[in-house]
């Protein structure tokens, strides 16, 4: 169970950031070094680097350096144990909301004509 929630724990954290995201929709599209992805968001090497990095952490991202050149890459990773822990919260709340409806509906139902 550790495993599954520190692996969590990087794929959320990898998507908390919108320049993470906008990294993966980047190269959603066509692979990118490092300095174009740099180029692309404005920020130093440094910076972009450590965005890399975290993705890279996650499994959402792969690297292959040549000569001086770090070549980014979508990975391999699926989302499947994060869909399917969404999932299991989506149901959750879907079932509370289901219940509070219920309650509303009798509320509604016992209010008296004066609307009091």
């Amino acid at each position: 169970m550790v495993q599954y929630i520190a692996r969590l724990d990087n794929s959320f954290g990898a998507l908390s950031d919108a320049t993470r995201r906008g990294v993966l929709e980047r190269l959603g599209r066509a692979d990118a070094s490092i300095t174009d992805l740099a180029d692309a968001f404005d920020m130093t090497l440094t910076g972009m680097k450590k965005h890399v990095s975290i993705l890279e952490t996650a499994g959402f991202v792969t690297t292959e350096k040549v000569g001086r050149v770090r070549t980014c890459r979508l990975g391999k990773r699926i989302l499947d144990e994060e869909a399917a822990w969404i999932e299991r919260y989506r149901r959750l709340w879907e079932a509370r909301f289901d219940v509070l409806d219920d309650v509303i509906e009798d509320l509604k139902q016992k209010e008296k004509p004066d609307g009091r």
